[in-house]
């Protein structure tokens, strides 16, 4: 399809991810083990999602992928909360990654839309 490193919300998701990793590798605690890996896992879903979107054959298999990024970052969201409520993490950090997060999933939904209508184009040829 195209690119991926040319799409904003790719560069977001990346940075993003890399916050929250190291964030995540802050957290002590063998109690903590399980919650650290679901941070890690559903932060770097979102912008590998896209990665693999993009190299997909059609639009649609792209939108798909999308879908994915936007489920994982809703994932992320929520794991962020839970290490809010538990204590893991502060208000401050809390705030600073969530803010990130529905940024990310708001700019995903909006590109599936804009790639979901293109794919059911029939004069929609362009690649890319």
């Amino acid at each position: 399809m195209s690119d991926f490193r040319k799409l904003l919300v790719w560069r977001k998701a990346h940075v993003l991810a890399i916050r929250v990793h190291r964030l995540a590798n802050g957290i002590r605690g063998q109690q903590n083990a399980a919650l650290r890996s679901q941070l890690n896992r559903s932060a770097m879903s979102v912008p590998a999602n896209i990665v693999e979107g993009s190299g997909q054959e059609s639009r649609r298999e792209f939108g798909r992928f999308l879908s994915y990024a936007a489920n994982s970052a809703t994932e992320l969201e929520w794991h962020l909360m839970v290490a809010r409520d538990t204590g893991v993490i502060d208000l401050n950090d809390y705030s600073s990654h969530v803010g990130p997060t529905v940024e990310v999933r708001k700019m995903l939904h909006g590109l599936m839309k804009r790639v979901v209508l293109s794919a059911s184009d029939p004069l929609s040829t362009k690649r890319g």
